[in-house]
């Protein structure tokens, strides 16, 4: 039978202290679609530059750069501070703390912290992008396909602050008064 914490123990003891030029995995708390616990993240080192086409089934880290295509679509990417990526991203969730020049796609959310910066497009339902961030590209929002039952509900409301669009109106009376002049 294989035990997990002897390989691990084993990997770990066979790489060297230099975290600039190796691939390591280190603990994280979540649990897999199977609810078991998993307690690894694979981290990709500042000196390490990969070309082509990066896949995988566990998160990952990358600190280093990668130039391509990046697809996890089950797990979570995060761009480390010192990370530069030059390629298109599916993930289900991304956080970015370097740079990335390409277009994101996340199944769950794409957040942007202080300092990290994104070049191209965004698909996903959530964004963050925090204060000091940077950001050039568009964003689309939509949420995860809908099934055909929802199809025909009618689109979600919007709200608008007060001193926001309607030229002064409230949003209230601007309704009333396009749906008026519709009925015209």
């Amino acid at each position: 039978m294989w035990k997990r914490d002897e390989s691990l123990r084993s990997l770990a003891e066979s790489e060297s202290d230099d975290d600039d030029i190796i691939t390591r995995r280190t603990p994280v708390n979540r649990k897999d679609d199977d609810g078991m616990r998993v307690t690894e993240r694979v981290n990709i080192g500042k000196s390490v530059v990969i070309k082509g086409e990066l896949n995988g089934s566990e998160d990952l880290t990358v600190e280093g750069r990668v130039e391509g295509k990046i697809e996890l679509r089950q797990h979570v990417l995060t761009i480390g501070p010192n990370g530069k990526i030059k390629a298109q991203v599916f993930a289900k969730s991304v956080v970015v703390l370097g740079e990335v020049n390409g277009n994101v796609t996340a199944s769950d959310k794409v957040s942007i912290k202080e300092n990290g910066s994104v070049d191209g497009d965004i698909t996903a339902p959530r964004v963050a992008i925090a204060e000091g961030a940077h950001f050039r590209g568009s964003v689309d929002m939509q949420r995860a396909e809908a099934s055909p039952s929802s199809s025909s509900s009618p689109p979600p409301a919007v709200a608008v602050k007060k001193g926001q669009g309607g030229g002064g109106r409230s949003a209230g009376a601007a309704a009333q008064q396009a749906a008026s002049g519709a009925n015209r």
